[in-house]
């Protein structure tokens, strides 16, 4: 259940002792969510919309009403969870039954027991930009603490901006690490080439990539394949040096 008053600096506390090295993206966003819900006095349940060029998606959330009232701003192209992302702003719905901006969204949330919303923008990085979002069963639960929960807010956006960014760089970082990999073994396997064919480097890496085309196989597997010939041979099975 909500906390009440709002205890604004436990709440930062939780979200400062987010480990990024045990903790991945996913659990990171989750994290926000349930300490919103936790902190922020009327909240029934919370999310966190992600926008990336024109694609929105609920990234985290506390329940399914929460999913679904953000999926139908979705399907509309507009509402106060995309405003907000792509404003940065705070935007405040006080009372669905009266809602004059978004009217046909207000009216679908009145109607699953929903009766105010708060969406705070959260700007993560210049590709992606995000908001927080709170939902209320009781009419102008968050004009009061519109204030604290932008501020917790805003720590919510370093710790996702941080845990974006280990997760970025971990991703490349294993990318990478594959990368050189498929270079060391396509490296060998020419090398064996060479070897037996008595051919160029250039030449070599052509016979590889003509049997992967032929093959309808990656290059990277054909490789392995022909070095691993070379470490434990079939009796009888042909190489790729010899195709």
């Amino acid at each position: 259940m909500p906390q009440s008053p709002l205890d604004l600096t436990e709440a930062i506390l939780r979200l400062g002792s987010i480990r990024h090295d045990e903790m991945g993206l996913d659990a990171v966003l989750t994290r926000i969510t349930e300490v919103a819900r936790d902190s922020i006095p009327g909240t029934t349940e919370t999310s966190v919309t992600l926008v990336h060029g024109t694609e929105a998606k609920t990234a985290a959330h506390t329940g399914g009403l929460a999913r679904q009232l953000d999926q139908w701003q979705y399907e509309q192209g507009r509402g106060p969870c995309l405003d907000a992302a792509t404003t940065g702003t705070v935007l405040i719905v006080t009372d669905m039954t009266r809602e004059q901006r978004w009217p046909e969204w207000a009216t679908r949330a009145h109607a699953s027991g929903v009766s105010s919303a708060m969406s705070i923008g959260l700007p993560i990085q210049e590709a992606v930009v995000g908001a927080l979002n709170l939902y209320a069963t009781r009419p102008d639960a968050f004009s009061r603490v519109a204030e604290p929960a932008r501020a917790l807010a805003g720590h919510a956006a370093v710790a996702l901006a941080n845990a974006h960014l280990y997760d970025s760089t971990a991703t490349l970082a294993g990318q990478m690490q594959e990368a050189m990999r498929n270079r060391a073994v396509i490296e060998q396997a020419k090398g064996i080439i060479m070897g037996q064919r008595r051919c160029t480097a250039d030449e070599a890496f052509a016979m590889l990539a003509r049997v992967s085309q032929n093959s309808n196989r990656k290059l990277r597997d054909v490789a392995e394949a022909l070095v691993q010939q070379v470490v434990r041979p079939v009796p009888g099975q042909p190489t790729a040096a010899d195709r």
